[in-house]
This record gives C-alpha cells, sequence and structure tokens, in this order.
C-alpha cells in the first residue's frame, strides 16, 4: 500500500464537527460525503497513530485501514478485525462512547487478540 498524505488535525476535527449533530441525534443524517469525509479522516488519524498491520478497522461502505504494530498478515480475512456502523465508529473516536458499551451494545464486532484499539480511543474532541 502506498504511504498517504498525513491526516491534517484541523481537517479530520472539522470533518468530524460537521457531523456532531448527528452523533447527538441520529435522526439528523448528514449527506453522505460529510459522513465518508468524517470517518475516513478518523480512520486515517488512527492508522496514524497506531500505525502497523495486524489489526484490520472497517467501517463499510466508507474505509477500512490497518494498524497496531505486531504480526503482518498478506492475504485473507486478517486474524484480528474490527468492524463497526459510522456512527458507532465516529461515537467512539469522539469519546462518545466507550468500547465496552459498543461492545455490550453489540453495535461493533472485534475479533482476534489484538482486536481492541480503545486505548488509541477517543481520537478527537467535538463538544460544544
Amino acid at each position: 500500500m502506498a504511504n498517504r498524505r498525513a491526516v491534517d488535525p484541523g481537517e479530520m476535527r472539522a470533518a468530524v464537527a460537521a457531523v456532531r449533530s448527528w452523533l447527538d441525534d441520529d435522526a439528523q443524517r448528514p449527506a453522505r460525503p460529510e459522513l465518508a469525509a468524517a470517518v475516513r479522516l478518523s480512520l486515517r488519524t488512527l492508522e496514524q497513530v497506531a500505525p502497523g498491520n495486524s489489526v484490520e478497522v472497517r467501517v463499510p461502505p466508507f474505509a477500512a485501514v490497518q494498524c497496531i504494530a505486531g504480526p503482518r498478515h498478506t492475504r485473507g480475512t486478517p486474524p484480528n478485525v474490527v468492524e463497526t456502523d459510522a456512527r458507532t465508529w465516529l461515537l467512539l473516536a469522539t469519546g462518545r462512547l466507550t468500547w465496552s458499551e459498543a461492545v455490550d451494545r453489540g453495535a461493533l464486532t472485534a475479533s482476534g487478540t489484538r482486536a481492541d484499539v480503545s486505548q488509541w480511543l477517543p481520537l478527537v474532541r467535538v463538544d460544544g
């Protein structure tokens, strides 16, 4: 995979702030391009702060990244996978939902011994 340009923290914060009302009230669904930008930039931020290839974090249909140092996988389904929806991911990324709450609600699946990425969350605060 080619190296990507580093995520500008201000750009990521602005993208997530643009969907903040949806995080407060899920009836306020943002436009798809705004939602995609918030998810992609926050996932890429996770990829930067926890570099590696041992865990794949998936937020379909928007993006998937590999992160966390450890054994690298090259083919097929990786042994450590996190998958969730866009709203749950952004709630986790902003600290409005904890990892354990998301797991307890069944809002995300995490398989593998390295799949818990909670120590790198939240990635951004956009309150108030």
